[in-house]
């Protein structure tokens, strides 16, 4: 068991709030969203599934890994060493990368439907670069969207119109300060699997929609032929169909969510881990509609760069070897039935849910929430577990780590019960602050 204290990592934290704006660069990485005060907040190495803070300690990897983008494992060698050598070779030049034109071979082959790819560095602006081409392809200007999208100003100009609009598609409380009002009307939001609202936004925008945005699955299967009927409807009104695959793409195969749905879009957009930790995604669509990219400025230095190309090439090698996406699944299904049976031994009322690699869970009852995943954050991390209440499966992960995860889980349920029973509010144990929950807690 760890003693909780105040070590190197948050002392940097403190040191960091001072001169970076929100502390870090990431919402997910922020210290108050996990245990504020005492969560490590800096690593000195990862490797595998284990992580080192800077004090020296030695964690297992139980929660987000890398945030979604280390399916293979922190520092996997294989793809370390195509990086590597593709660093020897030079990382820049004035003339291009070959690696470039390989990766867009492999994602044409992964996406047979699709015939042109472009590239960027992150999973937001990537999203942003394909809302421009569905727009440059349609010459419209409104987007319907489901889900979470990133940061940047297309998005964040759906609660220009109604500032709750972003609420309950991923996080709350989003201030658009700084985008521009004239983008008021243009991103209207709607639910996953809730075809009904889709179609009034249809009979209400149709004729000036570019584009439906959406994530194709997330936390929940689509339901009685949602995504077939907006297939449907986006081919015969001629709109295009975006499936943003940054967090469930590579996760249920080699490739987009959309294979095992059976759901073909018009452009699907990559990240996280399709590259396992290195800073590259992808817009993939098809050839005709890519080539509107063409006739709209797009284009960064850094774009070009061949080491984050190499890295993922092998990362997709490796993936398609392995069958990594086997594993991830029968990960979450082992660790959705272990928190359940750990909750029903223990009488506590759990809610578990999202697609298997990508699982979650909330326990319900007197306390808040936000009060139980503080505290579970807190027992685990004693216990050598950087844990949450997600689980991000990945091919470092086992069966036999697992299943002492699951102990441990066991152990730290069992507090719980033990408090509710006897009256003892579970928020008096723990050491600090409880955990926030979306943007507007942490401004």
């Amino acid at each position: 068991m760890y003693e909780l204290k105040i070590g190197n990592g948050q002392k940097l934290y403190k040191k960091a709030k001072t001169m970076i704006p929100g502390g870090t660069q990431l919402l997910s990485k922020r210290p108050e969203m996990f245990l504020p005060d005492y969560w490590p907040a800096y690593y000195s190495k990862a490797k595998g599934c284990k992580v080192w803070d800077m004090d020296g300690n030695e964690y297992i990897d139980v929660s987000y890994m890398g945030i979604g983008a280390n399916v293979l494992g922190y520092a996997n060698d294989e793809v370390d060493s195509a990086a590597i050598e593709a660093i020897h070779n030079g990382g820049m030049c004035t003339l291009n990368a070959p690696e470039e034109v390989y990766l867009a071979e492999k994602l044409i082959e992964l996406h047979p439907w699709a015939g042109g790819v472009r590239y960027a560095k992150a999973g937001g602006e990537a999203m942003s670069l394909a809302v421009r081409i569905a727009r440059a392809y349609s010459k419209k200007d409104v987007v319907l969207f489901c889900g979470y999208h990133g940061w940047h100003d297309w998005y964040l100009s759906a609660n220009l119109s109604r500032e709750d609009a972003l609420d309950d598609q991923h996080i709350a409380g989003l201030e658009p300060l700084g985008v521009p009002k004239g983008l008021a009307g243009t991103n209207i939001p709607f639910h996953y699997n809730d075809i009904d609202e889709f179609n009034k936004l249809i009979d209400t925008y149709g004729e000036n929609v570019a584009a439906v945005v959406m994530e194709p699955i997330r936390n929940d299967y689509p339901e009685n032929g949602f995504l077939d009927i907006i297939r449907k409807v986006t081919k015969d009104k001629g709109i295009l169909l975006v499936f943003d695959e940054i967090t469930a793409g590579f996760r249920l195969c080699a490739g987009g969510s959309h294979k095992v749905l059976g759901i073909e879009p018009d452009i699907a957009v990559f990240g996280k881990a399709m590259t396992n930790g290195y800073p590259l995604s992808a817009i993939v669509g098809r050839k005709e509609v890519m080539e509107a990219s063409q006739g709209t400025f797009i284009s960064s230095t850094f774009y070009t760069e061949r080491i984050a190309f190499a890295a993922t090439l092998k990362s997709i090698e490796i993936y398609n070897r392995e069958k990594v996406w086997e594993k991830q699944i029968q990960y979450g299904k082992q660790i959705k039935a272990g928190w359940k049976a750990a909750a029903e031994k223990n009488g506590l009322d759990i809610e578990v849910g999202g697609i298997d690699p990508l699982c979650h869970f909330a326990i319900k009852g007197k306390e808040n929430s936000l009060v139980y995943k503080t505290f579970f954050t807190q027992e685990m991390l004693k216990r050598g577990y950087l844990a949450s209440t997600a689980f991000y499966t990945s091919y470092a992960h086992s069966k036999t780590i697992i299943d002492k995860y699951l102990e441990n889980v066991d152990e730290v349920f069992s507090m719980i019960s033990q408090c509710n029973s006897s009256g003892k509010d579970v928020e008096s144990q723990i050491v600090g602050e409880v955990c926030h929950s979306g943007f507007g807690r942490l401004n």
